[in-house]
């Protein structure tokens, strides 16, 4: 089964719920990694007495490993700017030549003409409802393909073509 990273701000109740309804619907076709609940913390490791240094290279280590080890990021983009952290980690899964795909159900964002381009063309797909996610989620499954954006030529580049391969 491929492995899927969650990228996505962890900080309030609702975020952690909303986080849980994607791993919910990406469990059936992926081995989900959600940090949250499969990494720390580090509210909570501090609030247990940790070092906060120590806590913050702990949680590093442990998400950057994470990201390495799986097929696919996908980054929830919600809100009026994309989280810091979720951000570090697309960007660390697209240089390592992951599946980076997006979640954007909220059509606020800081810049009117959307993203930043740096988040949008790392992903090669964005969903928008819980609906497209799971679709997305039994495709990619079923297919087992791995799904890139054409880089080769200035082109395709601009044109934001996408191939299988």
């Amino acid at each position: 089964m491929k492995k899927i990273y969650i990228a996505a701000p962890l900080f309030s109740k609702a975020e952690l719920n909303f986080n849980k309804r994607i791993k919910d619907i990406l469990m059936p076709h992926f081995d989900v990694f959600l940090p949250q609940e499969d990494g720390d913390l580090l509210v909570d490791k501090v609030k247990s007495g940790e070092n906060s240094e120590i806590a913050k290279k702990r949680i590093f280590v442990q998400d950057t490993n994470a990201v390495k080890a799986c097929d696919c990021l996908l980054i929830v983009l919600d809100g009026r700017t994309i989280d810091e952290g979720a951000s570090f980690e697309l960007g660390y899964a697209f240089a390592l030549n992951k599946v980076c795909v997006g979640f954007q159900s909220d059509p606020r964002r800081l810049l009117p003409s959307g993203n930043n381009p740096m988040i949008d063309e790392s992903l090669v797909e964005v969903v928008t409802s819980f609906n497209e996610l799971a679709e997305w989620a039994k495709r990619y499954a079923r297919n087992l393909l791995s799904f890139k954006k054409v880089s080769n030529s200035t082109n395709n580049i601009q044109s934001g073509k996408i191939r299988v391969i």
